[in-house]
């Protein structure tokens, strides 16, 4: 009976290598095929509404940002040739004149206009509004007032030219970040019928049909597989690729994939994480090249400020938790302790502020000076798909439990996370983020923020990250977001476990392409195989 069901599920695998066509390389008919390993699958295709990583990751494979940062504020240019101002308040957007959408028509500046105004109409479900908050007519949210649809001082200049103005002058840096990396262009041709309120569940946004990258949508197989074909009309070159696959699996499963060539990289941005257990197991592989990277990249620990109202019960759980263990036990020493949103890589890091240290007694004794009342239970909600960090809710929820508070961990699929969040259905939630170098975070706390699952709603933190994002200044906006940061210590709406250095694990098959700090994306049309 044994030697059946092993046969058996020996089968099963062959039939998926099978239909996901085997190990990376070359066909018969000579094209190339590469393989990813990720370990979070992507909840949807909307590029102007996705709010998880790996969506995020999985777009840019099939959609074209304005912009690339391939080093620290380093912008290369992408769909646009340039995004330009001369009073840090009018911006022109000169489009790629060769740009054209996979189905054959020219990208042009409707298109452009069409999203912002998309993006900013109330009624679009969308996470990247707050992006586009600095333009004239706009709220914090990035929205319109309620019944119109079109942004004042937006403007198609030709064919291939956009200009927008904001409210104020802002920081270029901001603008060629936030928006000229961050905001997708979809193609007006395909979706200027679809109601805004409707876009959301438009096919288009799970099987989406016209793209600008250098691959096209082929399939999705639900938790297994993302598979594109190569855009061969693509206006940056033809990829050298032809097939391509996003593999969906656990964590443990990545380094017996590399071993066997069923995968050639692991996906960066924290969802294709190896843990660090297997860091001498894969600089072991002799087909594999590894190097440990540093990343922006953060986990952090969201309190729901509904049911866990006093900030002091808030920072005791902080005290209560052990960062450094998990940084020693579960990453091998190889992370850093932060208590905000921004690591040692972002020059908006305010030194000044000591992470809280571990200490269980301090935190009794806050929670006994608070009135906590330690018969109450709890809610932790945890991700499943990376397990480090779902090692380290086993230690978050030990230490809690060490210091008198009851916890009941429940564990669920990325997605679901997403809708436990946004529906404010946790008293603790562990996410983790890799967010940007400007140190605009609106969207984590900002009241109505994409990722503000925390209910998070201080009036001295709105009016400060107000004042952080239309200051073009770089020296005043330090000062705002050292105030933020000091602020945030205090309110303590969310902490930062831990950042995590990056195991790159990228086959020796592999010419070019690979996991980046910054950039990892650029050039996808470049990566490539050696022939078999």
């Amino acid at each position: 009976m044994m030697k059946q069901l092993v046969l058996f599920l020996s089968l099963i695998s062959l039939v998926f290598l099978t239909a996901c066509g085997g190990s990376g390389g070359s066909s018969n008919k000579g094209d190339k095929t590469m393989y990813i390993g990720m370990v979070n699958p992507p909840a949807s295709f909307n590029p102007i509404n996705s709010s998880d990583i790996a969506a995020q990751y999985a777009e840019r494979f099939m959609f074209d940002s304005f912009l690339d940062m391939t080093s620290a504020l380093e912008f290369k240019p992408k769909l646009a040739d340039s995004i330009d101002t001369t009073d840090n308040q009018t911006y022109t957007i000169k489009l790629n004149p060769k740009a054209k959408w996979s189905d054959g028509q020219s990208i042009t500046a409707d298109d452009v206009v069409f999203t912002f105004n998309l993006i900013a109409n109330p009624k679009t479900e969308t996470h990247v509004g707050g992006n586009l908050s600095p333009l004239q007519g706009l709220d914090g949210a990035g929205k319109l007032p309620a019944g119109q649809t079109t942004i004042p001082g937006l403007k198609t200049v030709d064919e291939h030219t956009v200009e927008f103005k904001t409210q104020k002058p802002v920081d270029p840096n901001y603008v060629k970040e936030m928006i000229g990396t961050k905001v997708i262009t979809l193609p007006e041709h395909v979706l200027k019928d679809v109601a805004p309120d409707k876009l959301a569940e438009d096919p288009f946004m799970i099987k989406p049909n016209v793209t600008s990258g250098p691959y096209k949508f082929v399939k999705y197989s639900k938790n297994q597989y993302v598979q594109y074909v190569s855009n061969d009309k693509y206006y940056l070159g033809k990829p050298k690729i032809k097939n391509m696959y996003i593999k969906i699996m656990p964590a443990p499963n990545l380094v017996a994939q590399l071993q066997s060539g069923e995968i050639q990289m692991n996906a960066s941005f924290g969802i294709g994480d190896i843990t660090f257990q297997d860091l001498d197991t894969v600089k072991k592989l002799s087909n594999v090249n590894t190097s440990v990277e540093k990343q922006i990249g953060f986990q952090t620990m969201q309190f729901n400020t509904k049911t866990i109202k006093d900030a002091k019960v808030r920072q005791a759980f902080v005290y209560a938790i052990n960062r450094q263990q998990i940084v020693d036990k579960l990453l091998k020493g190889q992370g850093e302790i932060v208590d905000g949103p921004y690591t040692s890589l972002n020059p908006y890091l305010d030194k000044s502020i000591k992470p809280i240290p571990y200490d269980p007694n301090k935190a009794k004794q806050m929670l006994k000076d608070a009135g906590f009342d330690f018969n109450k239970t709890i809610n932790f909600v945890v991700p499943i798909g990376n397990k480090i960090r779902e090692d380290s809710a086993n230690i978050i929820a030990e230490n809690l439990k060490a210091v008198g508070v009851k916890v009941k961990t429940t564990t669920y699929d990325f997605p679901t996370i997403m809708q436990k969040g946004k529906a404010g259905d946790f008293d603790i939630l562990l996410i983790g983020f890799t967010m940007n170098l400007d140190p605009d975070l609106s969207s984590l706390y900002a009241p109505g923020g994409t990722y503000n699952f925390m209910g998070y709603d201080n009036p001295e933190n709105t009016d400060l990250l107000k004042q952080g994002k239309s200051e073009p200044d770089a020296t005043k906006r330090k000062e705002i977001y050292n105030k933020l940061q000091n602020l945030w210590e205090k309110d303590m709406p969310v902490i930062t476990l831990y950042s995590m250095k990056e195991i790159v694990a990228v086959s020796k098959n592999v010419t070019h392409g690979g996991p980046k700090p910054f950039g990892t994306q650029y050039d996808l049309q470049d990566w490539d195989l050696k022939s078999k």
